[in-house]
């Protein structure tokens, strides 16, 4: 299954400026999600972080891993309509920088679920090259999307 941006909006409530994923590439609701990041020179952060040489900050990856496994668990149709919020990140590596015009392909399986708690291995690759690997946690609520 793959998502357009349209369709990730229906999914998840995250807008511009800070909608972080671009499509979803494969999608198995509730295990597994790939979805995409082209790094677009005009990004937001590349104008401060850091001028002159410019590279996409640790913690916005973190961000986008994050989207796209929430893409990943609000895909459940039990979940329709929920948000779900990052509850947690352990043993995050940065493996390398990642540029203006670099597509990030960002990957989470996951790996347990305990009521509305979510466990994740999340993998962020440029070319193939992992750059960023971590394990997140969110929770599913019943709040609702307006």
């Amino acid at each position: 299954m793959t998502l357009n941006l349209e369709q990730i909006k229906e999914i998840i409530p995250h807008r511009d400026p800070f909608l972080l994923i671009d499509e979803v590439t494969e999608l198995e609701p509730g295990v597994r999600v790939t979805a995409k990041k082209y790094l677009k020179p005009d990004e937001y952060w590349f104008k401060g972080h850091f001028p002159g040489q410019p590279v996409t900050p640790g913690v916005l990856m973190i961000e986008m891993l994050a989207q796209a496994g929430a893409v990943c668990a609000l895909s459940l149709p039990e979940n329709k309509g929920k948000i779900a919020f990052f509850a947690g990140i352990d043993k995050a590596r940065f493996r390398g920088q990642v540029l203006p015009g670099d597509t990030l392909e960002l990957s989470v399986e996951m790996t347990e679920k305990k009521g509305p708690i979510g466990f994740g291995k999340a993998t962020a690759k440029v070319n193939g090259k992992k750059v960023v690997t971590a394990e997140i946690s969110f929770a599913v609520s019943d709040a609702k999307q307006e």
